[in-house]
């Protein structure tokens, strides 16, 4: 383990999640990195762990849908009659984003992090379970 993620893990020990007041502070460090332009691999890594705890706390609570990253998006924007332009400050040209709803593009960092912004979710909604780190960077 590198000294870099050692350090993360030191700022905010990631654990299970059991409450409100611990998903929100485990938001609030996701928040932070998502924030950055650049992420190195080890805050990658560690993005990626808080995701999952995240994501299983989400999960067992019953207003979670089951569906999570593009398939999410897609039921989003069905749900609430959005069109393409009404997204393109996010994913600046319809080629692109209709690249990503067909799966030939994957969803970047700041993608997800505008998509939690513009539908008040956590962003760990639009990280698909066992996604390939390299395509979120």
């Amino acid at each position: 383990m590198s000294d870099k993620y050692i350090q993360l893990l030191k700022q905010f020990p990631p654990r299970t999640i059991n409450n409100e007041e611990q998903l929100e502070a485990t938001q609030s460090q996701i928040d932070r990195l998502l924030d950055k332009h650049e992420l190195t691999s080890e805050e990658l890594d560690y993005l990626n762990v808080l995701g999952v705890l995240v994501f299983e706390y989400e999960q067992a609570q019953e207003s979670i849908p089951d569906i999570y990253g593009v398939e999410l998006l897609k039921v989003l924007i069905q749900e609430r009659q959005l069109r393409q332009k009404d997204l393109i400050s996010i994913f600046k040209t319809e080629s692109m984003f209709s690249d990503i709803l067909s799966g030939k593009r994957e969803l970047t960092v700041r993608h997800i992090q505008e998509l939690a912004q513009f539908f008040n979710l956590s962003p760990a909604v639009f990280f698909p379970i066992g996604q390939d780190k390299k395509a979120i960077a």
